[in-house]
């Protein structure tokens, strides 16, 4: 009973916090799942590996009662989950036109993180997106998620019906650095030094925390850096957790050279 209280707060608090702050978009103010359909050919989408090649499609979301439609252009995240994985991670991109008075407005760009191969690998699901919540209180410099209850069809299967399974959106790192004055910098590769001390500190900690090893703010390998208009100075974002002890999945792996065997193995990879 108690180890459920503490998952709710984990997951509750902190977003009821981040409703009141306006500086997040409509679609992060609210907790709930939202309840979602997209159909797209998976092995379409897995074939192309340029990231700046998208697909158009329509998206369903349901308000209240009441079902509507948006449309998307999205293509398939992440190399490791595109070759291991039947459900590739999205990037899912809204044009501003199409967003305008809808949930989505504010947001051109999400990422849509679903099971890597089954339903069953729901609870994977769940304990990534907890990762997300648990890094709330310890640092400001986060991003936002939405769980998404998803009816998914793949036009590649000759099955009519969709397949339903939790999910969850990862709010843009555009929309991170501009709620904290800052911009996102790409192609760096900053010496350890060069970061903002404490939440550098707070950022390797947690990755120390839930077992991950699987990142590097040096090469910005699932980690993304925003730089702060005023003081200049380098604060890592955290994301993609899936490899983590804490999540434990079947298909994690780690890098041999860190001397370890196992994802459940910590190993503190902070400066």
């Amino acid at each position: 009973m108690k180890l459920r209280t503490l998952l709710f707060a984990m997951i509750f608090i902190p977003g009821l916090i981040l409703g009141q702050d306006m500086s997040v978009t409509k679609l992060f103010m609210d907790e709930t799942p939202l309840e979602i359909k997209l159909s797209i050919a998976i092995k379409d989408v897995k074939a192309i590996t340029s990231d700046t090649v998208y697909t158009p499609y329509i998206m369903q979301y349901k308000i209240g009662d009441v079902w509507d439609s948006i449309k998307v252009e999205v293509r398939a995240r992440g190399e490791f989950r595109r070759r291991e994985c039947y459900y590739p991670p999205l990037r899912v991109k809204i044009k501003k036109g199409a967003a305008k008075g809808t949930i989505f407005e504010g947001n051109k760009s999400l990422k849509l993180v679903m099971p890597c191969k089954q339903v069953k690998d729901n609870m994977l699901i769940m304990k990534e997106y907890i990762c997300y919540q648990m890094y709330e209180p310890i640092t400001k410099y986060t991003f936002n998620t939405r769980l998404v209850n998803l009816e998914f069809t793949d036009l590649n299967s000759k099955k009519v019906t969709g397949v339903k399974f939790q999910g969850f959106f990862i709010e843009d790192d555009d929309i991170v650095a501009e709620r904290h004055k800052g911009k996102v910098v790409e192609d760096l590769k900053l010496h350890p030094k060069a970061l903002q001390d404490s939440n550098s500190v707070r950022h390797d900690i947690f990755q120390y925390m839930v077992a991950n090893t699987d990142w590097s703010t040096t090469f910005l390998h699932n980690a993304k850096l925003i730089q702060l208009d005023e003081s200049k100075k380098y604060i890592p974002l955290a994301y993609d957790f899936d490899m983590s002890g804490f999540v434990n999945a079947p298909y994690a792996t780690v890098n041999e050279t860190l001397g370890i065997s196992s994802v459940t193995d910590r190993l503190y990879r902070g400066f």
